[in-house]
């Protein structure tokens, strides 16, 4: 009796001690790699629309937070992407290339048992430019600017699978863009840049971007798959821009704990291979 009387004891305080335990969230991290078709049109440079392919590579990190009563996730995405396109009957060429920064909050809106659904904001900031080949007093144009975005995220697990689907779209930013003729050497030489710099809301800039990805765990890794639609349209100074690509996407994912050197010092269950 006092053996039996002695085993409950023993898992009672081990489960109080489990209990204890604080929960920790980990962070989800994915790489992926694109490719697919781009569609170009850029009348500083040339009326046409020019079209190739395009490739791109995605580095995710989605995390929990403690605002919100630690309901609030942050998402990050580090996005680099590059072009090559040609005219309508393909005797000339241009070359596009960006890099792309975006980091949103999301607050949860509805959950159930199999799906999710979270509203958020964000900003991004945006470096990137158009090379054609054949001008030669104007080749190139900068492609710069940073916005406020509005953003929704969704996700259904169904059996082995996880889907995701998030449309992201600028509100309020600023871009830049000169005016017909005006040459870089006058902007950034001559230093002759007046109305170069623009207030951006959908009146002259609007943009889309529409993500959906299925994730399905092989062994210790996990595949991640999917769409991504780009498009975003800017009309100043007399001058429309149109860049739009649809790629397919895939790449691992995977999942890590983020923590710091004092949690690793104080925590047993935390071990640090640089601060032990």
């Amino acid at each position: 009796m006092g053996i039996l009387f002695l085993f409950y004891a023993v898992n009672a305080a081990i489960g109080q001690s489990e209990l204890d335990i604080p929960i920790k969230k980990s962070v989800n991290q994915s790489t992926l790699f694109g490719i697919g078709t781009m569609y170009l049109t850029d009348t500083y440079l040339s009326p046409l629309e020019y079209n190739g392919i395009s490739l791109s590579l995605m580095h995710e990190r989605l995390n929990a937070t403690s605002l919100f009563n630690d309901k609030l996730l942050l998402q990050q995405q580090y996005f680099l992407q590059t072009s090559s396109t040609e005219n309508p009957i393909g005797n000339t060429k241009t070359y596009y290339g960006n890099l792309d920064y975006k980091i949103n909050g999301f607050y949860p809106l509805l959950k159930n048992q199999s799906f999710r659904l979270l509203g958020g904001a964000g900003a991004d900031l945006s470096l990137g430019g158009i090379y054609n080949i054949r001008n030669s007093n104007n080749p190139a144009q900068l492609k710069a600017s940073t916005n406020i975005n509005l953003s929704v995220l969704a996700f259904y697990n169904w059996k082995m699978l996880t889907f995701r689907w998030q449309i992201t779209s600028p509100l309020l930013g600023v871009f830049f863009s000169p005016e017909y003729g005006h040459s870089y050497y006058e902007i950034f030489v001559l230093g002759n840049n007046k109305g170069t710099i623009h207030l951006g809301s959908p009146a002259n800039q609007r943009g889309l971007r529409n993500y959906i990805t299925a994730d399905y765990p092989i062994g210790n890794l996990t595949l991640r798959a999917g769409y991504l639609g780009n498009y975003y349209h800017t009309d100043v100074n007399n001058l429309i821009t149109s860049i739009s690509s649809h790629q397919f996407m895939i790449g691992l994912t995977f999942e890590s704990l983020s923590f710091g050197s004092k949690e690793a010092r104080k925590n047993e269950w935390l071990k640090s291979v640089y601060y032990e």
